[in-house]
């Protein structure tokens, strides 16, 4: 998008309504700053990159790294979200999704936990199943 790396995208056309929808997928594994991820995409619909897409379906997929301890979520993932919902406001065609990667993410050298594979599995099937409540994908 716009010269800015996404690390997955793609494009789903529905075969029922011939209407094409851009997908992105933002993987925000330890990021200091996932926030810069959600406003690229602001800045792509305000460019006009976008325009070509019926929808645009955005999945920001965060690790267990932003969770907190007492359950709640860092603010650098509420920005980052924060920053989607308003996406969605500002475009009719934009739909955004804050999902959970349900892994800790090793540090720098480490081998990943265990469960990761299990984690990538459960994300998948939260980014599969916002495809389908959007219509994305059939």
């Amino acid at each position: 998008m716009g010269g800015t790396p996404v690390d997955v995208v793609g494009v789903a056309e529905s075969d029922a309504d011939g209407e094409c929808a851009f997908v992105a997928v933002e993987l925000e594994v330890r990021r200091a700053d996932p926030v810069n991820n959600t406003v690229k995409l602001l800045r792509n619909l305000d460019a006009g990159v976008l325009d070509a897409h019926d929808s645009v379906v955005v999945c920001q997929v965060f690790s267990a790294y932003y969770d907190l301890v007492d359950g709640g979520v860092s603010t650098k993932r509420e920005n980052a979200a924060f920053v989607g919902r308003l996406a969605e406001r500002a475009d009719d065609r934009v739909e955004f999704h804050a999902l959970t990667l349900p892994v800790d993410p090793p540090k720098r050298g480490d081998d990943p936990p265990a469960e990761w594979r299990e984690g990538v599995d459960d994300a998948i099937d939260g980014v599969l199943r916002a495809l389908d409540a959007e219509g994305a994908v059939s």
